[in-house]
């Protein structure tokens, strides 16, 4: 009896530890996806079962079932199961998240969904970002937006992003041991608009020097950053070594192999280029990740940093070396670590990757809507690529996506004679605050096996989009897909620019930033015509904001398309003489100016006072606040450096309500009170410079 009971009472704790590992192991199942379901569909979150599955060998697998009320996802992986969260919304819900609005809203009851449905990718790596998408869209980012961010980033399948914040604090701490005072070294970052372009080796101190309070602020935020990427399953890219110094530590530190890197751009200065074989290279770069090893951690799978990066001086150089000994000095910092390089212009170079240990290095594929570099480089000289779009320069405000030839580009790239090579697809968008239906399709298409026609697909994005089947809706963006949207052959460099942005000029064929274009490759009729069917329902969908949002998102690419046409008479008229038609056009074309205004200024998403108080709600102080205001609207404007024939000016316009009241309309009354009077003033206008300057500095 004595022994029996033993047995019983072993047995029933067996079965209690049992149990308490079932429920201990449930409850760590995908503890950070569950969380996000909580802040984004809390509705769903109480049905929400999630439980982790083995992967099958080079493959991330979710799995989707319904029972009862109970949505079940299994998956191998936190990005899985936070793309099987989406994919369900997605699919079956008729809901997304997305930079231009939510349309989250509670479903009941919950959609079944018939038999178990199994979706993988082959794809490892789901990138997104690009250096500059740092500073044109989050310059001024606050916590709240970061954990939008991160959100939305998951439920896209991302799992590798870049996250450079905070790199300001790891840069001050180097050169203070290196012998600078900490202003001396506040002095080399630039300002939060222009982050992207110090991190990249094209600037240095533009837009500061930074107070220690912003440089405190952003390393407490990339902490809360880098947790919340854990959490869900994104591995970071931070910021590497490559040998950038500023242009004084030459002669502070007495360093022998220097390499002056030139001018950039507008004709700003370049930070120096330290050869690793000069004697200090792995004392500085030690310093240097000893310190993000101790801000930031350990574990870093990923750094970025590319040498000579837009025309950087590399002549006379022996690159191949000098690589070589940047990636060595990683390695020994955190061994197994992948250097990310961007595959952009003539970068990286050959010789920069002929003698790297190419399974270490990632390189995006940056401008894959015009370029195929991964083909004609036979997979860039066999190493490891992902194929990623950039598809917006400046976050220029424009509808513009080759669709179809994303979705061509990636399947050809997975299907290819370098498939051995091709990791994965990604987003690189210098701006992301618009077209959100290219972020949707593009890191959507790792987890499609076969060959997607865009067409077809369209039709389960604008469901989930607005939230419901709409016939007139779906035929428009059919229309959009045939028209601004459409995958034309020519090289075009981000969406077509709008003339109301403009520096005005007697020039009809000047773009309006000094690599961008007023040309329209579709048929701009037939887009207005896509636009009218699609504003006939506005009555029906008066309570959907992502509705709300693009609806004046498209109404105003026509009036925008609509300013061509009137800025083309009004010249012709000025040319021709002929000073009634002169003034009916130029009168016209400030009404539209003063109509797109209107239009924009009634949503948040299109309005300058967004952008200006997210600036000034980053300063602690008022001298901080002003600061900040002026970084956010020179990079509106001129720009920099302050140079009045810099080529930067206009690269990051926006059709904003505000901005067009504040600045765009009363440059162009300048300019159309000019063609009045004579030829010859018209010929040479007023400073639009010293106007544009004086705007930043109100």
């Amino acid at each position: 009896m004595v022994a029996n009971s033993e047995s019983m009472r072993k047995r029933f704790l067996t079965l209690i530890l049992l149990l308490f590992a079932a429920v201990s192991t449930y409850a760590a199942d995908f503890a950070g996806v569950r969380a996000l379901a909580a802040r984004r569909v809390p509705w769903l979150e109480k049905s929400l079962i999630l439980q982790q599955i083995a992967g099958e060998k080079g493959k991330e697998i979710f799995e989707l079932s319904t029972s009862g009320n109970k949505l079940i996802i299994k998956a191998s992986t936190a990005s899985a199961a936070a793309e099987g969260l989406n994919w369900y919304l997605k699919y079956y819900c008729n809901r997304s998240m997305s930079h231009m609005g939510d349309n989250l809203s509670p479903v009941s009851p919950l959609p079944q969904i018939a038999a178990p449905v199994q979706i993988f990718t082959e794809m490892p790596v789901r990138y997104a970002l690009n250096y500059c998408t740092i500073s044109y869209t989050m310059s001024f980012y606050s916590w709240a937006d970061w954990q939008h961010e991160l959100d939305w980033m998951a439920l896209n399948g991302v799992n590798v992003m870049l996250a450079t914040v905070g790199t300001e604090a790891i840069w001050q701490r180097t050169l203070q041991r290196l012998g600078y005072t900490p202003e001396e070294a506040r002095a080399f970052v630039a300002g939060p608009g222009f982050t992207a372009w110090w991190l990249m080796g094209n600037l240095e101190g533009w837009g500061g020097p930074v107070s220690q309070q912003m440089i405190n602020q952003q390393e407490e935020l990339q902490h809360k950053i880098l947790g919340r990427m854990k959490e869900l399953g994104i591995a970071p890219v931070l910021q590497g070594f490559y040998g950038m110094i500023p242009v004084n530590m030459k002669e502070k530190l007495h360093l022998d192999k220097v390499v002056p890197q030139g001018k950039w751009a507008g004709g700003f200065q370049r930070p120096d280029f330290l050869l690793p074989q000069d004697s200090q290279y792995a004392k500085i770069a030690g310093i240097y990740y000893d310190e993000m090893k101790r801000t930031y951690g350990k574990d870093i799978q990923y750094l970025a940093g590319d040498p000579f990066h837009e025309g950087g001086n590399a002549k006379g150089l022996d690159v191949t070396a000098a690589a070589k000994g940047i990636q060595e000095a990683m390695q020994e910092a955190f061994p197994g670590v992948t250097w990310v390089l961007q595959g952009w212009q003539a970068n990286p170079k050959t010789a920069l990757l002929a003698g790297l240990d190419k399974s270490k290095v990632l390189v995006q594929e940056l401008f894959g809507e015009n370029t195929a570099n991964w083909e004609s480089r036979k997979g860039y000289e066999q190493t490891p690529f992902i194929w990623c779009t950039v598809t917006n320069f400046g976050e220029k405000l424009g509808l513009y996506g080759k669709l179809q030839r994303y979705a061509d580009e990636v399947y050809r790239a997975s299907t290819g004679p370098y498939k051995h090579l091709m990791r994965g697809a990604g987003i690189m968008p210098e701006g992301i605050h618009n077209n959100p239906v290219i972020y949707q399709l593009v890191l959507e298409l790792p987890w499609h096996q076969e060959h997607v026609v865009v067409k077809d697909w369209i039709t389960a994005y604008v469901r989930s989009r607005y939230g419901s089947e709409n016939t007139h809706v779906e035929e428009a963006w059919q229309q959009f897909v045939a028209t601004c949207y459409s995958s034309f052959d020519k090289y075009q460099e981000g969406p077509t620019e709008s003339i109301f942005t403009a520096r005005p000029t007697t020039d009809t064929t000047r773009p309006v930033s000094t690599w961008g274009t007023r040309h329209r490759n579709y048929d701009t009729a037939a887009f207005r015509q896509g636009v009218a069917q699609f504003l006939a329902v506005g009555p029906a969908m008066k309570r959907s904001e992502t509705y709300q949002i693009d609806a004046i998102d498209f109404q105003r690419q026509v009036n925008s398309n609509r300013g061509e046409y009137l800025y083309t008479q009004m010249i012709t008229a000025w040319k021709n003489s002929d000073a009634p038609a002169l003034h009916d056009y130029a009168n016209l074309f400030l009404q539209q100016m003063q109509q797109q205004d209107s239009l924009l200024s009634t949503n948040k998403h299109f309005r300058l006072d967004t952008w200006l108080n997210s600036a000034m709600a980053m300063g602690s102080t008022s001298a901080e606040k002003k600061q900040l205001k002026r970084n956010a609207k020179v990079q509106l404007t001129y720009w920099g450096p302050d140079n009045p024939d810099t080529d930067l000016h206009e690269y990051a316009n926006k059709e904003w309500g505000g901005l067009m009241k504040e600045l765009y309309i009363p440059r162009w009354k300048l300019f159309t009170d000019d063609l009045f009077h004579s030829k010859e003033r018209a010929s040479h206008p007023v400073n639009f410079f010293q106007f544009e300057k004086e705007w930043t500095e109100k």
